[in-house]
């Protein structure tokens, strides 16, 4: 498992510490912090390759990247990378290093890669060895030399009825967004009278049969981490037994924006869900998997609540103060209501309203912290409320009516006073 990431110099803020739990370590922070890029460093130090471009540190400044994992004795691996800039390359131990585990990698944009100790780390020669399998999103559906994509592997293994069909459809189902919503396959589907493909489906709870390829964005997003997970863990299991050796025993994910396409129904679940379908996929092999996932989502935050253990979790948030980047590793802290989530260091929210809520409430609460306000600032600022929208079960009017009542009692007390004794003679 992964241990430790140490940057200087590299990346949005001068110096990074990431210390990282063995099970699920979430990642939050606004745009352009650094999310992504801790996935891209993560998946570096655990392969040598880089999934995307490689980073390039400032010019002028020693660049390091320090890293830990563990490996199957004890103590862990660790090494220290430089950049020489000369050579446009970060520094590897010239030294095979120790296998990390099977590392898979999901991309925001539909892109996945995997390292696999099996396939990319062979002891005899090298040439013909692939230092890592990088799929592009096209090529998660349609295939490359090294896969035959999504269409043809699920089409294949369904007419056959073979043991990765058997697998693919445990974890499809065990990623559904609910349990009255179980995504099922269905039968392979012709598309055209030309197109000799035949084509996978997933059952619809109207009980018709769609094509993958017309799915929504969020099922796509689901079926294809299914696919590569089965693909990935079933040719790992494979290529172990051609070279008589044991599955690895360790499973690293790293997932940029899980709640991508997501409904929030689907939020809640994907992170428990993700934990799940490893036992899924290792069966009997008892695998451990750790997760890293990069998120924008409070639904996801509070979907690991019931589940998160700070012995096997950590939460890392990303800030932006005087100009500076800053990683945190947070302790977390169970919210309850999603709105609260909004309004935590997480996501930093003022209100977990509309900004026009958060201006109106935030003009009222200048009037209640007021020493005498007058009457025509609470007008005002009651008719600011009214107009933002707030609704009325908004938990703001019940501080703001019994504020108002006790505020506007003088006045009408004195105007029925003044009523009652008439005018003067």
């Amino acid at each position: 498992m992964l241990e430790t990431i140490h940057l200087k110099n590299v990346g949005p803020a001068t110096e990074m510490q990431m210390n990282l739990a063995p099970r699920l370590n979430l990642i939050t922070g606004d745009n352009g912090l650094g999310k992504s890029f801790l996935l891209d460093v993560a998946w570096w130090t655990l392969t040598r390759t880089w999934a995307r471009e490689p980073v390039i540190p400032k010019a002028g400044a020693r660049a390091e990247i320090a890293y830990q994992y563990t490996k199957k004795t004890k103590p862990s691996y660790a090494f220290k990378s430089s950049y020489e800039a000369a050579r446009v390359r970060w520094t590897v131990k010239q030294s095979r290093p120790p296998i990390p585990g099977l590392i898979l990698y999901a991309q925001v944009d539909g892109g996945f890669s995997v390292w696999d100790p099996m396939r990319n780390y062979w002891t005899e020669d090298a040439s013909d060895r692939p230092n890592a399998f990088l799929f592009t999103p096209e090529q998660v559906w349609k295939g490359s030399e090294f896969c035959k994509g999504l269409l043809d592997d699920w089409a294949l293994w369904q007419a056959g009825n073979d043991q990765s069909f058997q697998v693919l459809k445990q974890v499809i189902e065990s990623l559904s967004p609910s349990p009255k919503e179980r995504l099922v396959p269905g039968d392979l589907r012709k598309l055209s009278v030309r197109d000799p493909q035949r084509y996978p489906t997933l059952r619809m709870p109207y009980g018709e049969d769609v094509a993958v390829i017309h799915a929504s964005a969020g099922m796509r997003r689901v079926i294809a981490l299914a696919y590569l997970l089965t693909w990935a863990w079933q040719e790992h299991v494979e290529s172990a037994k051609l070279r008589a050796e044991r599955p690895t025993r360790e499973i690293i994910f790293l997932v940029d924006e899980i709640e991508g396409h997501l409904h929030p129904q689907w939020q809640r679940r994907i992170v428990p869900a993700l934990l799940k379908v490893m036992d899924v996929l290792t069966g009997t092999h008892g695998s451990k998997v750790q997760l890293v996932a990069a998120t924008h989502s409070p639904l996801v935050l509070a979907s690991v609540e019931p589940s998160f253990n700070a012995d096997e979790d950590a939460w890392f948030d990303l800030d932006f103060e005087r100009k500076n980047v800053i990683l945190r590793k947070r302790p977390f802290v169970r919210h309850g209501e999603i709105g609260n989530w909004l309004v935590s260091e997480a996501f930093d929210l003022k209100e977990p309203r509309s900004l026009e809520g958060e201006q109106a409430i935030a003009e009222a609460q200048a009037v209640l912290e007021a020493s005498d306000p007058s009457a025509t600032a609470i007008e005002r600022a009651d008719q600011g409320l009214r107009q933002a929208g707030l609704p009325d079960i908004d938990p703001f009017w019940v501080q703001w009516g019994y504020f108002k009542e006790r505020s506007t009692a003088p006045r009408k007390i004195a105007v029925k006073r003044a009523a009652e004794k008439g005018p003067k003679s």
